[in-house]
């Protein structure tokens, strides 16, 4: 009897996050609209050099901003620069930067960091993101944080706000920073990379919180989320809400 020969199964794909396609107008119009919503948008750390914003952003980890900003004033009193966070144990650290939750991580990452910019760049804050990501404690996110705001090289920190944001308006389907970060910074010039963050991380804070109050949000005609069938009575009763409270 004749062999039958079976035909191979194809093997299932792993299906990547749909990239839905965005009208460049559209675009534009979202972005604009942050704009005129958030005209203050800009990074909320306190910091006076690329060195104070690097520390302030890795301490901002799973942590408010405000609390940062109100422990970096004597941390930067005692080491004002690289050179003397460096030669500080990460135990000193730890006490100064505990409001600020995981310190004893902080403290280690603070310590490292300092040391690589002593041993590795003369002490100066590198201006490329392959540099800085190669220092402890430093992604992407804290990476495009200080090229954008200190350094005056483009950049679009992806946060959680930034995700929520963009996921819910349409503009991404996926929950990944790094690809969300690329397909922004595709959409957009690069001049506009650190204010369209900042924007977004703002209206993620103020308006398009976790429970959106989206009857205070100018982007309502190009957003999927108010768009779909049941988003707006939820958004309103948070609106109720928030005006109770």
């Amino acid at each position: 009897m004749a062999r039958r020969e079976s035909t191979p199964r194809a093997r299932p794909r792993k299906t990547a996050a749909r990239r839905p396609r965005i009208d460049p107008a559209r675009v534009e119009r979202i972005f604009d609209a942050l704009d005129a919503m958030h005209p203050d948008a800009w990074t909320e750390l306190h910091f006076r050099n690329p060195f104070e914003l690097l520390v302030a952003t890795i301490l901002s980890a799973q942590c408010t901003d405000a609390r940062v900003n109100a422990v970096t004033p004597g941390l930067f009193a005692r080491y004002p620069d690289p050179a003397a966070m460096a030669r500080v144990p990460p135990e000193e650290l730890e006490p100064i930067i505990q409001p600020t939750g995981f310190f004893r991580m902080k403290a280690r990452a603070l310590t490292g960091m300092s040391q690589a910019l002593v041993e590795r760049h003369d002490g100066q804050v590198p201006a490329s993101m392959d540099e800085l990501v190669r220092l402890p404690g430093v992604g992407r996110k804290t990476a495009n944080v200080v090229l954008g705001h200190a350094l005056g090289v483009p950049g679009l920190p992806v946060d959680r706000h930034v995700l929520r944001v963009t996921n819910r308006i349409g503009l991404v389907r996926s929950e990944d920073p790094e690809v969300v970060e690329a397909r922004l910074c595709a959409m957009l010039p690069p001049e506009r990379w650190t204010r369209a963050s900042d924007a977004l991380i703002l209206h993620g804070r103020r308006i398009c919180k976790p429970k959106p109050l989206c009857d205070r949000c100018h982007l309502r005609p190009d957003c999927d989320y108010f768009r779909s069938p049941g988003s707006k009575a939820p958004a309103r009763r948070a609106t109720a809400r928030s005006q109770r409270s």
